[in-house]
């Protein structure tokens, strides 16, 4: 399931977020020097459940050799499925040279003032383990 394609910002409407307001998100989530406790507020619906998961996230792009990142937010737009919301295709550039740029649809949801990556590519983007007990593999079949 993707995002929806954007609507752009119309003239006499609500002006769109500036571009750094997207990036400086997923900059902190990205930082390793910001604990995952205080990364939780920059997700839609974040849990101190997740806050573990955020730190593991950081420490994995420090210790491969991607940070620092750079973002570039493009093509930003109203949500056509969530009203307030706003989609952008966020460009991830990391430190390493040649490891290659990510280009990636997300959607920000508005919070107090600021923004959040919406749960859903919260969901989408990282892997975030809430401490929930993985299932059992399954049995292995018998010979035959």
């Amino acid at each position: 399931m993707g995002i929806p394609a954007p609507i752009p910002d119309s003239p006499g409407g609500p002006p769109l977020p500036p571009a750094d307001a997207l990036t400086d998100v997923m900059a902190r989530l990205a930082d390793p020097a910001v604990p995952g406790g205080q990364k939780i507020t920059l997700i839609e619906g974040g849990a101190p459940a997740e806050a573990a998961g955020l730190d593991r996230f950081a420490v994995a792009l420090r210790d491969n050799g991607s940070l620092p990142l750079t973002f570039e937010a493009r093509d930003l737009g109203w949500s056509q499925s969530a009203p307030g919301h706003v989609v952008a295709t966020i460009v991830i550039r990391p430190a390493n040279p040649p490891a290659r740029e990510f280009v990636y649809p997300m959607e920000f949801a508005p919070a107090a003032g600021a923004w959040q990556l919406t749960r859903q590519t919260a969901d989408l983007l990282l892997q975030l383990d809430t401490g929930a007990a993985a299932p059992a593999p399954a049995a292995p079949t018998p010979p035959r």
